[in-house]
């Protein structure tokens, strides 16, 4: 699955780097479509799904696909292109058995069945969106699927539908309640608000709508969610183990850490990812001592909370709005500027997202550059929720002792 939101040409390293031979896609998208395939030659057909056609029926049922061996737990079923190490988006791949079996945990926490109803307001190329969806879908409950995301459309459903549940990340759950103080909706059917949260937030919501929010962690690489638990059962924790998750605390030799201490998350089971999408170099790195290594920091207390502590540095990562942006690429879009002479990007605190993106600059000799010049210009490379919505100009980026920029330095000083 390919966000929408990307560039032509990040949408275009996935295509390349699955050699996909099949693309699909709805009106809005078409034209970018038919543009991706006329650029790769592995690209053959080019089907635009659309709910007044009766082509994707056709090419279902006349399908040669039918006559294929059934799929086994093992066979891959989606890939997932996340995290970009060395600046390059890799393709996390999910099986069968991943997607089943993390369906199946979710039914349980949530006690999902055929009376539930869930509301599906997340994008469905992220894990979460996916999860969730499929879930309900495997419990033989009602699934709405909202095409995209506004306040009182949002509570009309929730009221008309009686929906039980929903995934949440900022600014959702803000919006929702800055439109129920406009209108009075009757949400007495939801139970569960589920995603990341601010702790103000999350305490209005629950005054407000008499439902629980939950907060969790996990990854793609994770087929999702691992840990849950309501919100204020353990504040600031990310939850629960869910017993299909071995999670265990090391530090950088892999040892285990006591209970309370703070290391990298490991996790082993049967929800981990197939690998990333031909990369065998960096399968082996990441799976090294039988454990997937998260490249995230976290801490177990004695009650059994994971509690999430940032991330390590070779796998920095922000989050604004719950997609996943990596420092590399923005930082390699914005080295693209003639103007630009170095640039160090981290993620700070955002009122509206939860975080936002910064990037702190210095500028080649004899030039000159503006703020907003610069957010265009990236906006002209990446997705627009790569761009950069801080940013200063310094003239000289701190370095380390063997030259490099001094990352924890410029946090340090400028988040």
């Amino acid at each position: 699955m390919i966000n929408r939101r990307l560039s032509h040409d990040e949408a275009s390293y996935i295509i390349e780097d699955t050699t996909s031979c099949l693309i699909f896609c709805d009106k809005e998208m078409a034209d970018q479509a038919e543009t991706l395939k006329k650029s790769f030659s592995c690209l053959e057909h080019c089907y635009v799904v659309d709910e007044n056609d009766t082509n994707f029926s056709n090419l279902y049922n006349g399908s040669p696909l039918q006559d294929t061996i059934p799929s086994c737990p093992t066979d891959p079923f989606v890939i997932i292109h996340t995290a970009a190490m060395l600046g390059k988006p890799r393709g996390a791949i999910l099986g069968q058995e991943n997607i089943i079996l993390a369906n199946q945990q979710i039914i349980h926490t949530f006690g999902l069945d055929e009376n539930k109803t869930y509301l599906n307001i997340l994008p469905l190329f992220h894990i979460m969106g996916i999860n969730m969806g499929l879930a309900i879908l495997q419990a033989g409950g009602k699934n709405i699927i909202q095409e995209k995301f506004d306040s009182p459309k949002t509570l009309e459903l929730i009221q008309e539908q009686k929906v039980n549940l929903f995934g949440s990340f900022p600014p959702i759950l803000t919006n929702l309640i800055d439109a129920m103080n406009q209108n009075d909706f009757n949400l007495s059917s939801l139970e569960i608000a589920a995603g990341l949260e601010m702790p103000d937030t999350a305490k209005k919501w629950e005054a407000c709508t008499d439902s629980k929010f939950w907060t969790m962690y996990g990854q793609t690489e994770t087929s999702g969610l691992i840990t849950f638990a309501e919100y204020f059962a353990k504040p600031g924790s990310a939850g629960i183990i869910s017993t299909l998750a071995n999670i265990k605390i090391a530090d950088d030799f892999d040892t285990i850490l006591p209970i309370g201490e703070t290391g990298e998350i490991l996790v082993r089971g049967p929800l981990v990812f197939q690998g990333y999408w031909n990369v065998d170099e960096l399968n082996a790195y990441t799976f090294r001592n039988g454990w997937h290594h998260t490249g995230d920091l976290g801490m177990i207390d004695a009650d059994g909370f994971l509690f999430f502590k940032g991330r390590k540095a070779e796998k920095e990562l922000i989050k604004p709005g719950g997609e996943n942006v990596f420092p590399a690429e923005v930082e390699k879009a914005i080295l693209e500027h003639d103007a630009i002479k170095e640039v160090c990007v981290f993620g700070v605190p955002d009122p509206k997202f939860g975080e936002g993106i910064k990037a702190v600059c210095s500028l080649n000799s004899g030039t000159a550059l503006t703020k907003d010049d610069l957010i265009k210009f990236c906006g002209s490379l990446i997705a627009g929720y790569k761009k950069p919505r801080y940013i200063e100009f310094i003239n000289e980026l701190p370095k380390t002792e063997d030259g490099t920029i001094d990352r924890e330095k410029i946090k340090a000083e400028y988040a």
